[in-house]
């Protein structure tokens, strides 16, 4: 099973993200437009990036009306998806957390820029392509509603038979972990069993954390916190280890 630090930690990442609902909404749209225009397929049953993407944006809750917006732009007259590229940051932020930092953009010039003074202004500084990749791991992240779950033991193996790999039990809602390849196919799964799906996306898992005082946690937040204020960052992943003190000492 995974520690308590990984659930504490994916747990504030939604907090915050929920808080910047408005540029996340925008953000989760960038997403679907260019997964739907990079596969080739706005229909997300043979489209595996946009499955992806799409049950993301509903985990956090964007309309129907917007999903279906983001996908129509991807093939409509209007469509820049084209324009975007994804970009991946790495670095090294305060107390020497790593940090793997995801980026959909349309100008590289701009958002190096941005994602450097971030990183400078925090005391912390980027790496050259590769200096921290190997300190996370691809993952699939299915959440599941809290309410009503069956005990740990069950739900594993309901996980284990609809293909998944291990199980994070949460205050608020349990999270299943998967290949990447496999994650829309054990969502379906799970969803087969009456669970209750609220949300799935793809994510990257440090392979061993760092352990920090409570006072650098909260520089390494703050860093966190400019780099996914910027318009272009998607996702934000760090190896910080999210202790029960360090929850207590941020409040």
């Amino acid at each position: 099973m995974s520690g308590h630090s990984k659930w504490a930690t994916t747990k504030h990442r939604k907090a915050a993200q929920d808080a910047k609902r408005s540029a996340l909404f925008s953000k989760l749209a960038r997403i679907i437009t260019v997964a739907a225009k990079e596969g080739g397929d706005s229909n997300p049953d043979n489209n595996a990036t946009l499955a992806a993407a799409i049950a993301k944006a509903k985990s956090y809750s964007l309309p129907k009306d917007k999903i279906q917006s983001a996908i129509d732009k991807a093939f409509g007259a209007g469509a820049d998806a084209a324009n975007f590229a994804n970009v991946v940051y790495e670095g090294y932020g305060p107390a020497g957390v790593a940090f793997y930092v995801e980026a959909l953009t349309d100008n590289r010039n701009r958002t190096a820029a941005d994602v450097r003074a971030a990183f400078s202004k925090a005391g912390g500084n980027l790496g050259a392509t590769g200096s921290v990749a190997f300190q996370f791991e691809r993952k699939g992240q299915i959440a599941l509603e809290g309410g009503g779950l069956p005990d740990e033991d069950d739900l594993l193996l309901m996980v284990a038979e609809a293909g998944g790999e291990d199980i994070e039990m949460g205050d608020e809602e349990a999270l299943v972990y998967t290949a990447p390849a496999d994650l829309m196919q054990v969502c379906r799964g799970l969803e087969a069993q009456s669970l209750p799906v609220k949300g799935a996306e793809l994510v990257m898992e440090p392979v061993n954390s760092t352990s920090v005082l409570p006072e650098n946690a909260k520089k390494v937040l703050r860093l966190v916190d400019r780099l996914e204020e910027l318009d272009d960052i998607q996702n934000v992943y760090h190896t910080m280890e999210f202790t029960e003190e360090i929850a207590a000492v941020l409040g």
